[in-house]
């Protein structure tokens, strides 16, 4: 198979079988850098997705019976497959997503690390057994497949997303369909051919993509073969698929919107401080649900924080991701770089100085500068919508306990950063601050082998390390006398 523009295919994959959609929609795929067509790919409909629900509810029972040991040497192989070809994934993923070619490269690699670490899981699905506190009879616990699952992707991580919910699933022997963002549908139909090519059997994957996401997502719930539905986007949208699932009681994964808080104490390292700031904000141009959204930097600190962030910002490399030396490539789209720019010009409006970047650069492409923005009162709307862009607002803040109602200042929880040189005053921070993850002197937290998840309105359930593949395995306790 093929990972290259040219080469990858661009029907659904729908039981191990190339297809076009039944009534013949095709998908435009635009490059943000150029504002270009440079694809069409099959778009599915409602009964396009059933029919991926079919295959996946018909290759279920033998896929959940295959050892565990062969589970996990495919999604080894799956891994290998995206290393060797690593270098025109990541070419696909920047033309249809338009970061930089090195972030990329990164994603790739990232996105096979998950099926490594779940190649490895696939045999530790363990039960238990024990006696009752009675003596009456024996406790035996087995963690059985949950069945066919239904996985609804983002356009910011195209590969690493499907990855993360794929591999887990495969590996507790759940067969999937995966429905990924209109915008990168092409990065999901080379993982399709990595499966395949793996030696995943037909109709355990299935992939279906589609711009009439809610008609088809609705009609794949309504059917009460799918049993799992997990979901990476908007915590709006969230919502909503919440609201359906429950309709049919379909256990759910939500990794939803983040609003992560950056805090620099006045005891940090501002040269480390810096250096994370620019990963934990421009890691994707910002368009990261792990982005950090809010900079709090203590008061004898805020002004030289700030003014070497703002001189590290504005050397940032911007341009089309396939170009040399670029180090941010556009937005995704038209409606995520006005966005920003609202969020900007309502920053100046309520005071902020604008010390880096500000506006959207004269060329093609979605493009807009690596903003910073001091000064900014905290109500501010930059300081309570999720930016998903390169504008980081600052504000300052006295005391410990300011700092930390400040952080928790959000519906959201899925995400924090906090620097400081004192450990202990880092780690009794990170306890009292509401989110799911918290990085210390760091500027990113991702990692296969660790649990990956929100509290509040970031999320439900945990993506990576065991627990991830918890997430695809039910419980079963019998009862037994011998």
């Amino acid at each position: 198979m093929g990972y290259s523009l040219a080469a990858v295919l661009k029907g659904l994959y729908i039981r191990g079988v190339w297809r076009p959609a039944h009534d013949g929609a095709r998908l435009s795929v635009i490059d943000p850098a150029t504002e270009q067509t440079i694809a069409e790919v099959a778009d599915a409909g409602e009964s396009d997705a059933l029919d991926a629900v079919d295959a996946a509810a018909a290759a279920g029972p033998a896929w959940a019976a295959r050892p565990p040991r062969e589970r996990a040497e495919i999604l080894r192989r799956a891994f290998e497959l995206i290393i060797r070809h690593r270098d025109a994934i990541a070419r696909l993923i920047t033309l249809e997503s338009g970061k930089a070619l090195a972030e990329a490269r990164g994603e790739a690699t990232y996105a096979a690390e998950f099926l490594r670490w779940y190649s490895e899981e696939a045999v530790r699905a363990q039960g238990e057994i024990g006696t009752a506190p009675s003596g009456a009879n024996r406790m035996i616990i087995l963690r059985q497949p949950v069945g066919v699952c239904v996985f609804i992707t983002p356009w910011n991580f195209p590969a690493a997303m499907a990855t993360r919910k794929i591999g887990p699933a495969l590996a507790a022997g759940c067969t999937v369909v995966l429905k990924p963002a209109k915008e990168t549908p092409l990065t999901a139909l080379a993982m399709a051919s990595v499966f395949e090519e793996a030696g995943v059997p037909p109709g355990v994957v299935n992939v279906v993509p589609s711009r009439r996401s809610s008609k088809i997502v609705a009609a794949m719930l309504r059917d009460p073969r799918v049993r799992k539905l997990s979901f990476t986007g908007s915590t709006q949208i969230g919502r909503v698929l919440l609201a359906q699932a429950a309709e049919g009681i379909v256990k759910c994964s939500m990794e939803l919107g983040g609003n992560a808080p950056f805090l620099v104490f006045a005891d940090a390292d501002l040269d480390v401080a810096v250096a994370s700031a620019m990963v934990a904000k421009l890691r994707n141009g910002g368009e990261s649900c792990t982005a950090a959204n809010r900079f709090y930097v203590q008061t004898p600190v805020a002004e030289e924080f700030a003014r070497r962030f703002a001189w590290a910002m504005a050397t940032v490399k911007i341009g089309p991701g396939l170009d040399d030396g670029v180090q941010m490539g556009p937005l995704v789209n038209a409606a995520t770089r006005d966005k920003v720019a609202e969020l900007v010009a309502d920053a100046r409006d309520r005071g902020g100085r604008v010390l880096a970047g500000g506006k959207a650069p004269a060329r093609a492409g979605f493009f807009y500068e690596p903003t910073v923005i001091a000064g900014l009162p905290t109500g501010a709307r930059a300081f309570h919508e999720e930016i998903f862009g390169p504008v980081a607002p600052i504000a300052s803040f006295d005391s410990v306990d300011e700092a930390v109602a400040l952080a928790n200042d959000t519906e959201f929880g899925l995400v924090s950063f906090v620097h400081t040189r004192d450990l202990a005053k880092a780690l009794a921070v990170a306890e009292r601050i509401e989110s799911g993850m918290v990085g210390i002197n760091r500027g990113v937290v991702s990692d296969p082998a660790a649990p990956f998840g929100g509290w509040k309105q970031s999320g439900i359930g945990r993506e990576g390390a065991h627990e991830g593949l918890l997430e695809y395995l039910e419980t079963k306790y019998i009862a037994a006398s011998w």
